[in-house]
């Protein structure tokens, strides 16, 4: 009887680690193509946005890491993306949002990268500033506040229309007064020896985009060649709005990239 019962305690024991293994071992994905990726965020906010695209990411089995440069100085942004390109144990594809686009433009030269994807992305050429970049396809946006200190950001009054409109009111709002101010010239920064030309990249447009033009993002994606989508009704948050997009994106690249 003893024998018996010691036998079932047993059995059901193993059953328990079996499916336990059976689902760590199906919950756990293997990435697709380049394993790592490294997301930067854009002026007026922090890497926080990146969250929903993370999570997707992560549970695709990548190993993502968000940056957080400080929005004092273009190669002050730079150096902090190095660093965290520097951090990784192989090649990465490097995404940019808005700014970020520009920084990756000049960060995407570093011997990890394999691959640059711009989302509502600036992504300037030789000689080019995103600042001047936008006089050429000026924005729809008017809620830019220049502070005595030399540091801009949005209205908060404004941010939710111009910089969020397809995000909720109480994400866009928490953004709105967590605001990062990014100093004015990192705006005017000149680009020098862009990423994009000698690297493959990936183009989402967002086509109800406030901030940048969307125009002037598809003359940034036509002339690098990038392959492109565009997400009707996006905004400029199309990064936080439209996470499933982005991620499959991001995807593309790490597989395409390979094969480049």
């Amino acid at each position: 009887m003893k024998n018996s019962i010691l036998k079932r305690r047993i059995a059901l024991f193993c059953a328990i680690i079996f499916s336990s293994v059976f689902a760590f071992s199906a919950d756990a994905q293997q990435p697709s193509g380049i394993k790592n990726i490294v997301l930067v965020h854009g002026a007026f906010v922090d890497g926080s946005g990146w969250k929903p695209v993370y999570d997707i990411l992560v549970k695709k089995g990548y190993h993502v890491s968000v940056t957080q440069q400080p929005l004092t100085s273009f190669a002050g942004d730079v150096a902090a993306v190095k660093r965290i390109l520097a951090m990784q144990d192989g090649p990465c594809i490097l995404v940019g949002h808005s700014y970020g686009g520009a920084i990756i433009t000049v960060a995407g030269n570093d011997d990890h990268v394999a691959g640059l994807v711009y989302i509502a992305a600036h992504a300037p050429d030789n000689g080019e500033s995103e600042g001047g970049n936008g006089k050429r396809y000026p924005s729809a946006y008017k809620s830019l506040q220049k502070g005595a200190d030399g540091f801009d950001y949005i209205a908060p009054d404004r941010f939710h229309a111009d910089f969020a409109a397809d995000l909720p009111t109480s994400i866009a709002d928490f953004a709105a007064n967590a605001q990062m101010p990014a100093a004015d010239t990192v705006f005017h920064a000149i680009i020098q020896n862009p990423a994009w030309r000698t690297k493959p990249s990936w183009y989402m447009v967002a086509k109800s985009d406030r901030i940048i033009n969307p125009d002037l993002e598809r003359m940034y994606a036509k002339r690098a060649k990038s392959v492109t989508v565009e997400i009707e009704g996006a905004s400029h948050s199309v990064y936080e709005s439209h996470p499933e997009d982005v991620a499959k994106l991001i995807i593309a690249a790490a597989i395409g990239a390979v094969k480049k």
